[in-house]
C-alpha cells in the first residue's frame, strides 16, 4: 500500500517543440516518468524542417525558464543581442530606438538550434522517452488513457496520470477538450500574413547591416523586419495584408513595389533572389487563440500556443510559453503535485495573463508598423525612459515590464493604464500652472538641466510630482 501511495507519476507531453521539450525537462526534474510525443520526425535528423521559422526574440521570461533548468548559458552564447530597433525610413535614413536602458536587450535566437538543444537535454533523463512521428488521436479525461498513431499507421495506447498539451496553435489535445461542455474557445486570423525572405552576408562575408538591432521598415499598413543570425545573414520577414500579397502577382510589380517602399532593402535582398523566393512561396496566416479553462479535472492541461497562440509582434509567444512551464512548476510545488488542486489553480493564475499578452501582441503590430513613425510615440518613449531613470521603482515603461521583467502580463496593462492617467493629470496640472509646464521641463532636462528646477518654474515642486506618481 505504501508503494502505491508513492508510485511515480506518469506524464504524457504532446508536442516536442520549444515548450513541450522544455516542459519535459521540468517534469523529469520533478521525478515524474515522462513520455514525450512529437508529431514530426526528429528535427535533428532533418536537412530541412517544415513549419514556421520566424526568428525568435528571447527575453527575460524565456531566459528565466531556461536558467531554472541550467540551459540559459548554452542558449545565449549562440544568440545575438539586439539593444534597439533600427528604423529604416523611406528616404533611406536609419534611426535607432532603444528597447530600454543601454544595458537591456533581447536576443535573436535560431528556432531550430534552441529546439535541438532542449531535445538533447531531455534525453539525458533516464525516465524520459521520446516518441517521434506520433500524433494524439484520442484522450479519455476520466481515466487518463491516451492513444497515439505513428507515421506508419500503428497506434499505441497508454494510461497516464496527466496529459499535457504543448502541441501548438492547432493542438490535438485542445481539440479533445473542446468536445467537452463549458469550454470557451476563440480564434482570430488577422487580415495580414507573412512571408520569410533572406538578407545574406555581403561580399566580404560580413553582416550587410548593423548587427545588434532588430531592423524594421515601418510603412504604416505593412512592414518588414530583419533579425541577425550567427551565419551573418538576416532572417527577413514581410508582413502585409493578404490582398497586397495577391496584388504583387508579377515580377515587375514585385520589383517596383520594393523599389518604391523598401528601396534600401533591395540591394541587400538581391533582386533575383527576392523574385525567386516570393514567386515560389505563399504568405502564411497569423492566428490568435484564446480559450478557457486550460485544464480538465486532474487529467489534462494545455500550455504554450495550445492555450494562447498569439501574433509574433511582441516577441512573447515563445517567452510566454516558456514562462508557462515556470508557473505550472511553481503551482505543483505549492500543492505538492496534487493535480486535482494544481491544475485549476494554473488556469486561474495563467489565463488572465495569457489573454493580456495576446492583446498586447496585436497592439504592438500597430506600434511597429505605424507608431514608430509618429512624433507623439517617440516623445512618449523618451518620456517613459526619462521617468524610469528618475523613478525606477515607480515608473517602468510597458515594453520594459513585458520584456525585461516577469511582471504578470495583465498587471503590465494595468500599470500602463495607471501611467496614462498620471500623465494626463500631470499635463493638465502643468497647463494650469503655466502653459507648457512639464513638457518644457522634460525637454530642458534632456539638455542637462535639473528636472526639479524646471518643475518649480512652472508651479510644480519635486514633492508634488512624486505625489502624482503615487496618485491612482
Amino acid at each position: 500500500m505504501a508503494h502505491q501511495l508513492h508510485k511515480k507519476k506518469h506524464v504524457a507531453i504532446c508536442g516536442g517543440g520549444l515548450v513541450g521539450s522544455l516542459n519535459a525537462i521540468y517534469m523529469a526534474k520533478r521525478g515524474f516518468k515522462v513520455d514525450l510525443f512529437e508529431m514530426r520526425p526528429d528535427i535533428r535528423t532533418q536537412d530541412i524542417v517544415k513549419g514556421r521559422s520566424i526568428n525568435l526574440a528571447l527575453s527575460c521570461r524565456g531566459r528565466e525558464a531556461l536558467n531554472l533548468v541550467g540551459l540559459e548559458d548554452t542558449i545565449t552564447k549562440n544568440g545575438i543581442p539586439m539593444h534597439a530597433r533600427m528604423i529604416h525610413d523611406l528616404d533611406g535614413r536609419r534611426r535607432s530606438i532603444l528597447y530600454g536602458n543601454k544595458d537591456q536587450y533581447i536576443m535573436s535566437i535560431d528556432r531550430r538550434l534552441l529546439n535541438e538543444v532542449m531535445l538533447t537535454a531531455v534525453e539525458k533523463y533516464e525516465d524520459v522517452e521520446i516518441h517521434f512521428s506520433h500524433k494524439l488521436v484520442s484522450c479519455n479525461f476520466n481515466t487518463g488513457e491516451a492513444t497515439f498513431v505513428n507515421d506508419k499507421g500503428q497506434s499505441v495506447t497508454k494510461t497516464f496520470d496527466l496529459v499535457i498539451g504543448c502541441d501548438g496553435a492547432y493542438s490535438a489535445l485542445r481539440k479533445q477538450m473542446m468536445k467537452l461542455s463549458r469550454f470557451d474557445y476563440q480564434q482570430e486570423y488577422i487580415p495580414h500574413g507573412y512571408m520569410e525572405l533572406n538578407i545574406p552576408p555581403n561580399s566580404k562575408n560580413e553582416f550587410a547591416m548593423e548587427i545588434n538591432y532588430l531592423h524594421i521598415w515601418p510603412r504604416n499598413e505593412y512592414m518588414m523586419i530583419a533579425l541577425p543570425n550567427l551565419d551573418k545573414s538576416f532572417t527577413t520577414t514581410l508582413f502585409m495584408p493578404f490582398d497586397m500579397f495577391e496584388s504583387l502577382d508579377t515580377e515587375e510589380k514585385l520589383v517596383k513595389f520594393f523599389k518604391d517602399v523598401f528601396p534600401d532593402s533591395l540591394p541587400l535582398l538581391g533582386e533575383e533572389e527576392l523574385v525567386k523566393t516570393y514567386m515560389s512561396c505563399k504568405p502564411s496566416p497569423l492566428i490568435t487563440v484564446k480559450c478557457h479553462p486550460y485544464h480538465v479535472g486532474d487529467k489534462a492541461v494545455i500550455l504554450g500556443d495550445a492555450a494562447h497562440a498569439m501574433v509574433p509582434f511582441y516577441g512573447q509567444g515563445m517567452n510566454c510559453g516558456m514562462e508557462d512551464c515556470i508557473v505550472l512548476n511553481e503551482i505543483l510545488d505549492k500543492f505538492n503535485d496534487d493535480f486535482s488542486k494544481a491544475l485549476p489553480e494554473y488556469t486561474k493564475v495563467r489565463n488572465p495573463d495569457a489573454k493580456a499578452i495576446c492583446d498586447l501582441a496585436l497592439y504592438n503590430y500597430i506600434e511597429m508598423r505605424k507608431g514608430v513613425n509618429s512624433k507623439l510615440f517617440l516623445f512618449r518613449k523618451k518620456l517613459d525612459n526619462l521617468l524610469f531613470n528618475l523613478f525606477p521603482n515607480s515608473w517602468v515603461p510597458l515594453y520594459t515590464m513585458v520584456s525585461f521583467t516577469r511582471t504578470r502580463y495583465h498587471e503590465c496593462i494595468q500599470r500602463r493604464q495607471w501611467q496614462d492617467k498620471v500623465l494626463t493629470k500631470v499635463l493638465i496640472t502643468s497647463a494650469v500652472c503655466g502653459g507648457i509646464g512639464l513638457c518644457a521641463g522634460i525637454y530642458l532636462a534632456q539638455k542637462n538641466l535639473r528636472l526639479a528646477e524646471r518643475l518649480e518654474e512652472y508651479g510644480l515642486t519635486w514633492g508634488n510630482f512624486q505625489q502624482l506618481l503615487e496618485w491612482k
